[in-house]
This record gives structure tokens, C-alpha cells and sequence, in this order.
């Protein structure tokens, strides 16, 4: 029985899972999405998403612990230029994983695992900036109502009926 216990073990012993999550994680820091099995995907959301945390604050003790996980000087410099100038005002949720559908040779569920910020179809663009949401939930009728009849009269009109 394995109550209580949270780690997903991807059918492999911790040294094979451990330089599989760290090889998957390596190559989502350097190509900002990889299409793996969902199990994998989101293994590795719980196993990356606090190195990148650590990313954001760039000393000297914070790389050697990233390159403990990581074991790649290129992801780990990448990890702590690039990556962390993006992310650095998000407070967590880096990753996004999408399902694929099913892989042909052995029916495996895939997905796709992302870096959020790094995505420029789902977010926003970099030149323009959505404006902010109604905050009332009323229908605002008699206030269109009130402007329709505003722009109906113009100065003019009101001139005139004041000569006459």
C-alpha cells in the first residue's frame, strides 16, 4: 500500500527518476516547451516550478543549488538570465502543461509542458495591453438610455428652444 505517499515514481528507481526530471527540466529551460507523457509533464511541473522560483534571486548559493538539480551550466545560466527576467514578476505558476492526445506507438497520453511567459499566442502582446474589466455586474440601461438623449441634443438644438 502506498499511503501518503505523494511521489510520483514513473516506474523507475530515484537515481533513474531523478536524471529523468532532471534531463526533462534542462531542455524546458533551454527550449521553453517539450512534448512528453502527461505522467512526466506533470512530474516535472513540481519538480521545476521551484527552481525557477529560485532563479529569480540570482547569488551564488541560489546556482550552485539549481545546478545541484540540474547538472547543466547552460540551463543554469539560461535558467537565471533569460528565464528569470520574464518570470520575475510572477508569483508562481510558471509552467502550463496541454494535452495532446495519444502517441501512436504505444497509446501513451502525451502533453505538451510550457513556460508561461514565454508563450505569445496565450499572452499578452508585447506593444499592447488589454484594457481593465467592467467591475458592475448591472446592466447600465438607464445610464445608455441617459447618454443616448445627451448626444441626441446638441448645444444647438438646446440654443434654439431656449429663443424660442
Amino acid at each position: 500500500m502506498r499511503h501518503g505517499d505523494k511521489v510520483k515514481n514513473l516506474g523507475r528507481k530515484k537515481a533513474h527518476r531523478d536524471a529523468l526530471l532532471s534531463n526533462l527540466a534542462c531542455q524546458l529551460i533551454q527550449h521553453k516547451r517539450i512534448v512528453t507523457t502527461t505522467a512526466k509533464a506533470k512530474a516535472l511541473r513540481g519538480y521545476v516550478e521551484p527552481l525557477i522560483t529560485k532563479g529569480k534571486d540570482n547569488t551564488t548559493h541560489q546556482r550552485r543549488v539549481v545546478f545541484s538539480y540540474l547538472q547543466d551550466k547552460e540551463a543554469v545560466k539560461e535558467l537565471f538570465g533569460t528565464v528569470a527576467e520574464k518570470v520575475a514578476g510572477r508569483p508562481g505558476g510558471y509552467t502550463r502543461i496541454i494535452k495532446l492526445g495519444f502517441r501512436p506507438g504505444d497509446n501513451a497520453d502525451t502533453a505538451m509542458i510550457e513556460l508561461v511567459d514565454f508563450n505569445e499566442i496565450y499572452g499578452k502582446g508585447k506593444g499592447e495591453s488589454k484594457a481593465p474589466a467592467k467591475k458592475t455586474r448591472r446592466s447600465g440601461g438607464a445610464k445608455k438610455k441617459a447618454e443616448a438623449t445627451d448626444k441626441t441634443e446638441t448645444p444647438a438644438t438646446t440654443e434654439e428652444k431656449a429663443a424660442e
